[in-house]
């Protein structure tokens, strides 16, 4: 879905500028990541975006922004007993394509405490263009697109049942082959029929 918002906001908005924030929530892939140093028993990694800079974003201001700049890393980390918790975080920090271009923050729990406030898997974000129109750009205008998910995991299967229904859908006309999400045709991915979809909402 942020990929077909980027297509929808560049295509509307030509002149302008993309922006993707992911978060608040979980990365399974980070997570991933840390329990598999030496030491950790489990663990649980979230992207934050930073406010300041969705704000900026926001007021249309169009800023360049690096990495850092976009999102903070927050870690919390089940240590095996008798572990080197510095080390530990040493390597979180700076390894690299993971943190080492973020600032990361590692907080050391027990496996109670992590089972119990971070025993989920919400995530979300944003995709945001900000463009202008008029002979001199003189008009602002911001397109936005958020997601807060409980279950990213739960949320990302019923995307892909909606997806699934539309490569029905093609393989019953007589299609078929590799698509990406901007080859499928929106109607195709709803349970209502065409009449439908322009009676209720169009």
């Amino acid at each position: 879905l942020f990929s077909l918002n980027r297509l929808f906001g560049e295509s509307v908005l030509e002149n302008g500028s993309s922006y993707t924030f992911w978060g608040k929530g979980v990365s399974q892939g980070h997570s991933d990541a840390i329990r598999r140093i030496e030491g950790v028993v489990d663990a649980r990694q979230y992207t934050v975006p930073i406010e300041s800079a969705l704000d900026q974003v926001r007021a249309g201001e169009n800023p360049k922004l690096s990495t850092r700049e976009k999102h903070l890393r927050e870690c919390y980390v089940v240590a095996e007993e008798g572990a080197d918790k510095a080390r530990i975080e040493k390597e979180i920090k700076t390894m690299p394509n993971y943190f080492a271009d973020y600032d990361t923050s590692v907080h050391f729990i027990d496996i109670a405490t992590l089972k119990k406030e971070h025993g989920g898997i919400p995530h979300g974000g944003f995709v945001l263009r900000s463009g202008a129109t008029g002979e001199r750009g003189e008009n602002k205008h911001l397109i936005e697109f958020s997601l807060k998910l409980d279950s990213n995991p739960e949320f990302t299967a019923s995307v892909l049942v909606a997806y699934a229904r539309a490569a029905y859908r093609l393989a019953q006309s007589g299609q078929s082959g590799a698509f990406s999400v901007f080859d499928i045709a929106p109607a195709l991915l709803s349970p209502k029929s065409a009449d439908e979809l322009r009676r209720e909402i169009l």
